[in-house]
């Protein structure tokens, strides 16, 4: 009983935290043709973000906007990326944490050339893992997998379309 009335009087307040958010995009392109091969391609991301969590239960929601940049020279995608992410994170004490995120990825390209037909808008579905540490750091690792095509790449007259499947490599610092 005693135990039953000191866990209810534990606060249950949903926290709410704002933080800035940075990392390395490891982008590969797949090509619905295996006519065109393509690397691995490199490139930054950067911005602030948001999380909202329930702290007993360890579930919650972030949110980012980030400027972003994918891939390499003439497949450059540079633009907006906004993340929503469900979090599940397990506490190991009170300075270290792990979770497991999954949400939907939307990507808004500010670039159009002349040869690869860019899309304006893509979504893709975030798969990620991660660390907690000291309660305001955030280290971790997301796989985006693209619903559709990032690009259609006309050569020769013919349309190849291609995906952008990224890993993303973060750190955060939440306030």
């Amino acid at each position: 009983m005693i135990v039953a009335c000191l866990f209810l009087a534990v606060p249950a307040q949903a926290q709410l935290q704002f933080g800035l958010k940075g990392g390395l995009n490891i982008s590969k392109l797949t090509f619905s043709k295996d006519i065109v091969k393509s690397d691995n391609r490199t490139g930054f991301f950067i911005g602030p973000m948001a999380e909202f969590t329930i702290p007993i239960v360890g579930l919650g929601v972030d949110g980012a906007l980030l400027f972003s940049q994918r891939g390499k020279d003439e497949v450059k995608q540079t633009g907006l990326e906004v993340p929503v992410n469900l979090k599940y994170t397990i506490g190991l004490g009170s300075l270290l944490g792990i979770y497991v995120a999954a949400g939907p990825d939307f990507f808004f390209d500010f670039k159009k050339k002349d040869y690869v037909d860019r899309k304006k808008a893509q979504v893709a579905l975030n798969l990620g893992a991660g660390v907690k540490l000291l309660k305001h750091l955030q280290v971790g690792v997301t796989y985006q997998l693209p619903m559709g095509d990032s690009f259609t790449w006309e050569e020769a007259g013919k349309a190849f379309g291609a995906k952008n499947k990224t890993w993303q490599v973060s750190a955060a610092y939440l306030f």
